[in-house]
């Protein structure tokens, strides 16, 4: 199993539009392409010096295989559905294997 893991952090102008957002249209769209079987979303409990709110988004996949398969048919086409909030945040994306769940 693998997490691709983004955390953004989304400037408080910009906060309550892309909240939603994520909620009601980038998460559902990330888990229609039946890449991933779920998605946490979690805010972050720091307070950062550049200010704004820190979240990380968690998509779980069956494998790397799959992901890779995300990267070249998906991720292009819903990172630009976010154009709308460009300069608004910061993200950064990373990948977990996961070695045990308990």
């Amino acid at each position: 199993m693998y997490i691709y893991n983004v955390t953004i952090n989304i400037e408080n102008s910009a906060h309550d539009a892309w909240l939603h957002w994520m909620k009601t249209e980038h998460i559902p769209a990330m888990l229609d392409t039946r890449k991933f079987t779920k998605a946490l979303m979690t805010k972050v409990q720091i307070e950062e010096e550049m200010g704004g709110t820190t979240y990380s988004v968690q998509y779980h996949t069956d494998s790397k295989a799959t992901l890779e398969k995300y990267y070249a048919e998906d991720a292009n086409t819903l990172r630009a559905q976010g154009k709308h909030f460009e300069g608004k945040f910061v993200a950064f994306r990373t990948e977990l294997e996961i070695i045990c769940e308990q």
